[in-house]
């Protein structure tokens, strides 16, 4: 009876120390569980939940409102992150100009491909008004090119002139003319453009294929982490649009894959209807307004490059206006020196008067007078470019 009592004693023991040790097993399950949520409630809250302002107005999430979670790898993340996307840009086919063989050919090549298809897809058609301002920043560009070089031929040809380099002169001035007309006529096409840009009944049409791709389809996406779930889930859709793009392939129909810039820039479009035109996704990007910093020229360098530029123009105007002033001077003492020769020849005449006939000494004055009232002819100077 004794060994019984004794027996039943220990395995009560036993039972005790186990529920024990069972309870602290399920309280620090809880505990890890209670983190667990307390974290994802935490994510959650600065994700999607409301902040409310110091006036007391509940201020929503932007995200809250878009119908995506991220872009990411090429793919549009929605619902969760239960839901994939990759979108396929389509290069249309002119039906009406096909023959009648070929015509048949495309829809038989687009029945085919719709009877490949086991999955679901959309067809998505966006129309936006033509944006041609890309082409009338890239004129003017060039127009600014073709106005500096005008203004290179013009510095040069007044430094010809006050060297008297007639046959550089001529040179330049009929490049000069042709620059000329070539900047008239990139200014009237780009006026033309610029007036055609702003007639917003000029369309575009793009066509788009949907590919998507459910979590739901993957069985065991539970045990990845979220990094390792977005590669699986990229090899599944890549391959499905893949097969998409081979599929309208025997249609005639080309297409590509969309990048991430690309699918924001569908998104911006899709939701900005009205004010795409006005701040062009390019735009957008190019001006950095996600950047948390500038990267703009600093203040000092740019000041360094317009000294530099008031420089060279300054002395560019002063050798000019110096071989100006330095012709000039070279001209009057050739003249005073020839003023010198004639009055000397003259003095000389009437030293030797006693030597010479009449007729002989007014012979001989005419032509000393007839030297001084002959008009003075500068002869042009030879550079080595006239050369």
């Amino acid at each position: 009876m004794d060994n019984v009592l004794t027996m039943l004693v220990s395995i009560l023991f036993i039972l005790i120390f186990l529920i024990v040790v069972c309870a602290i097993i399920l309280y620090f399950l809880k505990i890890k569980k209670k983190q667990s949520n307390k974290e994802k409630n935490n994510e959650e809250y600065s994700e999607s939940t409301s902040t409310q302002s110091s006036s007391g107005i509940r201020m929503e999430n932007v995200k809250k409102f878009l119908n995506f979670d991220e872009i990411k790898n090429n793919m549009i993340i929605r619902n969760g992150r239960t839901q994939y996307l990759m979108v396929i840009q389509c290069q249309g086919v002119n039906y009406d100009l096909l023959s009648e063989e070929e015509k048949v050919a495309v829809e038989e090549g687009f029945v085919q491909f719709l009877n490949t298809l086991r999955f679901p897809i959309q067809l998505y058609v966006q129309t936006q008004s033509l944006n041609l301002e890309n082409i009338v920043d890239e004129y003017k560009s060039k127009i600014h090119v073709i106005e500096n070089d005008i203004k290179i031929l013009q510095r040069k040809i007044n430094q010809a002139e006050a060297l008297r380099d007639t046959r550089t002169i001529e040179k330049l001035r009929f490049e000069l003319k042709r620059k000329t007309n070539v900047l008239e006529y990139g200014a009237d096409i780009t006026n033309y453009v610029s007036r055609l840009s702003l007639n917003k009944n000029v369309l575009k049409q793009k066509t788009y294929i949907i590919v998507t791709y459910y979590t739901s389809e993957f069985n065991g996406n539970n045990k990845f982490n979220k990094e390792e779930a977005d590669n699986i889930f990229f090899s599944e859709l890549y391959t499905r649009t893949k097969m998409v793009l081979r599929a309208i392939g025997s249609a005639g129909v080309t297409g590509r894959i969309l990048d991430s810039e690309e699918l924001a820039e569908l998104l911006y479009v899709a939701y900005n209807r009205d004010d795409a035109n006005m701040l062009p996704f390019s735009k957008g990007i190019q001006t950095q307004y996600d950047s948390l910093y500038t990267t703009g020229k600093d203040v000092l360098k740019k000041k360094a490059e317009l000294i530099d530029e008031k420089i060279e123009e300054e002395a560019v105007n002063l050798v000019t206006e110096s071989i100006e002033k330095a012709d000039e001077q070279i001209r009057e003492e050739q003249q005073k020196m020839e003023e010198a020769i004639i009055k000397r020849a003259q003095e000389l005449a009437e030293e030797h008067k006693h030597q010479m006939t009449n007729q002989l000494y007014k012979k001989t004055k005419e032509q000393i007078n007839k030297r001084g009232r002959k008009p003075k002819t500068d002869k042009p100077v030879t550079t080595e470019e006239g050369k």
